[in-house]
């Protein structure tokens, strides 16, 4: 009888101890209508809403799992600060290599190099003859300023900047490095692919914005250590000389063997 009431107890004790630590850990609750940006893919991942304290509580409740928390949430480290509201997965594992896109795209199949933008998703994806090969975030155009359809590649920019929009608050010229220009208005306006900061919703005039912590830490002079560095590798995978050779080349007949569609 002795032996039954002291693995009770011992039982009751593990328990009580281990629902202490989980309390413990697990940050404040914060209502779900807190997180008001959604997209279709949020129902595959179970998540809860925090709001940040701090960079460090961040990184301490992430851990390893940040970068594929931020991808999640289609935000950079700038916007993820004290403030802030975003998805935190309940396991962490479940957005590892997270991605909306499709693994193969039948309209794809016959091109080398082909872009789908899903704008509901604020996703893209590059596929290889109707395969995915990689898959970020991004920001695209307030509304419907970013257009839909079938568009060429008609040039690439490796330090592009733009000619109507600053740096917010400067006189410096808005960065669109690694750019990837794929269409103009009838007003002469180009639209590109290309670095921006990535506020985790549809932000810009009508260009597609990808991660590049790299020029954020030389306007902005943070994150610290660079990490994201999307719209590199998407510019690097269309124009593999592009490490060598930097300077602006247009196409008026369109980049050979690839394309973009915007749904």
């Amino acid at each position: 009888m002795l032996n039954k009431v002291y693995l009770f107890v011992l039982f009751l004790f593990v328990f009580t101890g281990n629902q202490l630590w989980a309390q413990k850990q697990a940050p404040p609750a914060v209502p779900k209508s807190r997180c008001q940006v959604s997209f279709p893919s949020d129902s595959r991942i179970d998540w809860y809403c925090y709001g940040v304290k701090s960079e460090k509580a961040l990184e301490d409740l992430l851990g390893p799992y940040l970068e594929p928390a931020l991808r999640f949430n289609r935000i950079d480290r700038m916007h993820a600060l004290q403030g802030a509201y975003i998805k935190i997965p309940v396991n962490f594992k479940d957005v590892v290599n997270f991605t909306p896109m499709p693994q193969k795209l039948e309209q794809a199949k016959n091109y080398r190099r082909y872009i789908l933008l899903d704008r509901s998703e604020q996703f893209l994806g590059a596929y290889e003859f109707g395969e995915l090969k990689f898959s970020f975030p991004v920001a695209s155009g307030r509304g419907n300023s970013t257009p839909a359809g079938i568009f060429k590649v008609l040039g690439r920019d490796r330090w592009a900047r733009s000619t109507l929009y600053k740096i917010q608050g400067t006189s410096i010229p808005y960065p669109m490095y690694w750019g990837i220009k794929f269409h103009e208005s009838k007003r002469g306006v180009s639209f590109w692919i290309h670095s921006r900061d990535m506020p985790g919703y549809p932000a810009s005039h009508g260009c597609i914005g990808l991660y590049d912590e790299g020029m954020q830490q030389k306007f902005y002079g943070y994150p610290k250590n660079p990490q994201l560095l999307d719209s590199k590798k998407l510019y690097l995978w269309l124009f593999p000389d592009g490490g060598d050779n930097d300077k602006p080349r247009m196409y008026p007949d369109g980049l050979p063997d690839a394309l973009i569609e915007i749904k």
